[in-house]
């Protein structure tokens, strides 16, 4: 099993009671959904999703050396 390793970055309200940045070691084959799961982030508080600063989906497999940005839902008026 290779052990990979990238930066996973949470932004405003996602912050909470997690990081700011950290690196994250993982397998062969993680996407990003999973690294969603193992943070306990509902799709519903999902925003924007960015894998070196270019749009992905929840079913994006990571690379060595990314960086996923978390963003979440954003309201206003």
């Amino acid at each position: 099993m290779t052990i990979h390793e990238m930066k996973v970055k949470l932004f405003a309200s996602l912050r909470v009671g997690r990081f700011v940045e950290r690196q994250w070691d993982y397998v062969e084959g993680m996407t990003v959904r999973r690294v969603l799961e193992e943070l306990h982030i509902d799709m519903k508080e999902l925003g924007v999703l960015l894998v070196n600063c270019r749009h992905v989906e929840p079913d994006y497999r990571l690379a060595e050396g990314d960086t996923l940005s978390i963003f979440p839902v954003i309201g206003g008026g």
